[in-house]
């Protein structure tokens, strides 16, 4: 709830040219999903880490993007503490955490599901 109204609130503000500053609240928070706690979302969706990549460089482009969708910054958006913000090959912003970029799972319907942790023995969830 707290990460809508925050979504609403930097929206807002930015629609109407009114300067808000987010860089203190976190793009992910901790949660509690099927496989323990975990990284989770502002919609509670568990995020992955992919063993193929590299510190701030994301390898996960094409059809794996469809299936892991990048967790997308905001234009604008910038590092604070354990979080940053990458370059994707396609030019677009993902956050990272302590440097490995972070996803989302496809197959994952709603808050707490973790069905990609393992996948391929390279996707697992992103621990707090």
């Amino acid at each position: 709830m707290r990460s809508s109204i925050l979504i609403g609130i930097a929206y807002v503000a930015f629609s109407f040219g009114i300067g808000v500053s987010l860089a203190q609240t976190a793009p992910a928070t901790p949660g509690d999903t099927s496989k323990g706690k975990a990284l989770v979302d502002g919609k509670g969706m568990t995020l992955y880490v992919f063993d193929r990549d590299h510190a701030g460089k994301s390898s996960c482009n094409g059809q794996c993007a469809t299936n892991w969708p990048p967790l997308i910054a905001p234009a604008g958006a910038t590092q604070s503490g354990d979080w940053t913000v990458i370059t994707r090959d396609d030019g677009r912003k993902q956050w990272a955490y302590k440097g490995k970029p972070l996803y989302n799972w496809h197959k994952d319907t709603k808050p707490g599901d973790a069905t990609g942790d393992g996948v391929n023995k390279v996707w697992h969830i992103a621990a707090p």
